[in-house]
């Protein structure tokens, strides 16, 4: 059994490189957007979808909350909630809470059950760019890092010699639009069935945070 600790992702470089127009700067519009995670696979021919779960938008819809729910047969979230926040200053803070993930998707192809006891991920815009977090507690299933680095990927191998990955977990994900704006969206895990093709496909996140300070 191991903790991940939290990981903080230092990206408002990226938003600070890039050159913005000075009215945006006198006037930024941040946003963000956050949920507990979504999920779109097909296994075994059987689709299993959910839109993302609990979420927020700043200026929207404040708060996010979800009981224990259980997506297809397979994938569980606890207890979870989201929460998008305009601040004073006109930044804006993503902040997304969970706990009890489960997915089992991959047993019965002689894979491991993924668990994370707590996840959370988050992000905050500032006057050129954003920044974001994760963090993840006694997660099984998988062997992570003590300390997590961005974009971490865990390839879980075929059962057999030459068989096809059964999945990619990426710890950490930290997504940016090329060219960088300033932009970013955090996952805390993402789970991508089969990449290379196999009897299952799609994908899994669990917790997610997006934030932009000149908005999306």
């Amino acid at each position: 059994m191991q903790r991940a600790r939290r990981i903080v992702v230092v990206a408002a470089l990226l938003g600070a490189a890039v050159a913005v127009p000075a009215s945006a700067q006198a006037q930024p519009e941040a946003t963000g957007a956050g949920s507990v995670g979504a999920v779109d696979i097909t296994v075994d021919g059987v689709s299993a979808h959910s839109d993302p779960i609990a979420p927020c938008v700043v200026d929207a819809t404040a708060e996010g909350r979800t009981d224990p729910i259980t997506v297809g047969t397979r994938t569980k979230y606890g207890l979870s909630s989201t929460t998008c926040t305009r601040n004073p200053d006109g930044t804006a803070s993503v902040k997304v809470t969970g706990q009890r993930f489960e997915t089992s998707v991959l047993q019965q192809f002689g894979g491991p059950v993924i668990k994370a006891r707590t996840f959370g991920a988050g992000c905050n815009t500032t006057a050129n760019g954003s920044n974001g977090y994760m963090q993840l507690g006694t997660v099984t299933g998988i062997t992570v890092p003590q300390n997590i680095p961005t974009n971490h990927v865990i390839t879980i191998p075929g059962t057999t010699p030459g068989a096809p990955p059964m999945a990619e977990v990426v710890l950490n994900e930290l997504i940016v639009p090329v060219p960088a704006d300033g932009s970013l969206t955090t996952n805390a895990m993402h789970i991508k069935l089969f990449p290379q093709g196999g009897p299952a496909s799609g994908d899994i996140l669990v917790g997610s945070a997006s934030c932009a300070p000149f908005g999306l």
